[in-house]
């Protein structure tokens, strides 16, 4: 038994995600497949377009065998932390034999390099890094300003041809490295695969190729229907489209939050919003002061963003600030991940996985949510609240007509019996 895990948001499912479950398990030689998957909002800091059952549904009828929910404490979070928190869960599992990740070098060896001295952080990395943040560059600026120096120093004789500056202006190149650096520190034996990410950019707001990116999908959805995306996904994935629009009437946006974000940064102030996750000292002055004069969401972020503050950023800081996450909170729950391993669903394939789970790792099995109280451990419910805040926050920003509360405690996995 060869078991291959993916890391995942499947905001929805499409082609190339289908590929991507292909690759994976050809290159691998896998028979067995789980994700890791982001639930009711993702790491670019918004709500996921779709609930997280309807997402595991597309995943098991296109062939994945398991669905694990990534904790949302973590799948709203930096591409560092969302990649050391889906590594750290795959890795406690102590079945997988493969992680595979597309990327856009495709090449698995000079991301390697990179990820070792972001790693090990060598001195003169360590110290050009801080010098980059003193000068007021973003954290991910300063890093690659800091990685360029370094290789250009260190290593020219480096059997890889290694374009620093090419290699991280792309998002899935930023997380392999992510991975592959969460790997090391984790001394992982799970062995890393990755294969070149096929299809439209991730950037393409609206699909010109069959193969087209989350982004423009969810885009074209929004402007022109459902039916205008039937060649970009599977059928599986399009006809569990039209069911959830069917049930719900309304996609997810950040826009859909706007009100709620206003008032909380109103009642709050500086002194709340200070200790939320991902506020560096200073930041909220101007996110406060921004407040004052927009009303308009994209607005309020556009009048925010800066070369230190990138929008995804801003975006996720109003995220935390919903749910209540605090720098404190995140600092005291990270040595307790992973808790515990919510099944979303499985198809048969996928109970085999789960006994191998149960046998092989010493981490709770939720299936049923409200088992997690069994267990009396006072760091799984606390990371565990945060799901079910994003749960209800999620079916919040519907404004269906009758109210969508505890969602969690109503919805079983989905199985598929085939």
């Amino acid at each position: 038994m060869k078991v291959v895990g993916l890391i995942t948001e499947y905001n929805p499912f499409h082609l190339g995600h289908k590929y991507h479950l292909e690759r994976a398990k050809s290159i691998a030689n896998a028979n067995y497949t789980l994700a890791i998957m982001s639930g009711s909002f993702v790491q670019r800091g918004e709500p996921s377009f779709v609930d997280k059952w309807t997402k595991t549904k597309m995943a098991i009828d296109n062939g994945v065998d398991l669905v694990i929910e990534l904790p949302t404490i973590f799948s709203i979070q930096s591409a560092e932390l969302f990649a050391y928190g889906s590594i750290a869960l795959l890795h406690q599992l102590n079945i997988v034999d493969y992680v595979a990740f597309g990327s856009e070098l495709g090449n698995i060896d000079p991301l390697k390099e990179i990820a070792k001295v972001l790693a090990e952080e060598p001195p003169y990395f360590r110290e050009n890094l801080r010098n980059n943040l003193n000068r007021g560059y973003s954290f991910a600026l300063a890093r690659n300003n800091a990685l360029k120096d370094y290789f250009c120093k260190y290593k020219i004789d480096s059997k890889y041809p290694i374009d620093i500056e090419e290699i991280l202006k792309m998002p899935n190149n930023i997380l392999a490295i992510e991975y592959l650096k969460a790997l090391i520190k984790l001394n992982s034996n799970i062995k890393p695969i990755t294969f070149k990410r096929i299809g439209s950019n991730y950037k393409e707001d609206v699909p010109t190729k069959k193969i087209a990116s989350a982004t423009g999908i969810r885009n074209k959805i929004l402007n022109q229907g459902i039916e205008s995306i039937i060649k970009h996904v599977p059928s599986e994935t399009y006809n569990h489209l039209i069911n959830y629009i069917n049930n719900y009437k309304n996609f997810n946006t950040l826009d859909n939050y706007a009100h709620i974000i206003n008032y909380l940064l109103r009642i709050n102030g500086k002194s709340r919003l200070k200790e939320i996750m991902d506020v560096e000292r200073g930041l909220e002055n101007r996110i406060i002061e921004k407040s004052t004069e927009f009303n308009d969401l994209n607005n309020l972020i556009e009048s925010i963003v800066t070369k230190r503050y990138v929008r995804t950023r801003i975006q996720r800081i109003f995220i935390h600030l919903m749910i209540g996450l605090t720098k404190s909170t995140f600092k005291n729950l990270l040595p307790h991940h992973p808790a515990y391993i919510r099944v979303l669903g499985a198809n048969t394939k996928g109970f085999a996985l789960l006994n191998k789970i149960n046998k092989a790792s010493n981490i709770p099995v939720i299936t049923k949510f409200s088992s997690y109280t069994k267990y009396k451990d006072p760091y799984l419910e606390e990371i565990i609240s945060f799901d079910k805040k994003a749960t209800d926050l999620f079916f919040l920003g519907l404004n269906t007509s009758k109210p969508f509360m505890d969602m969690d405690y109503y919805t079983s996995p989905y199985i598929l019996k085939k």
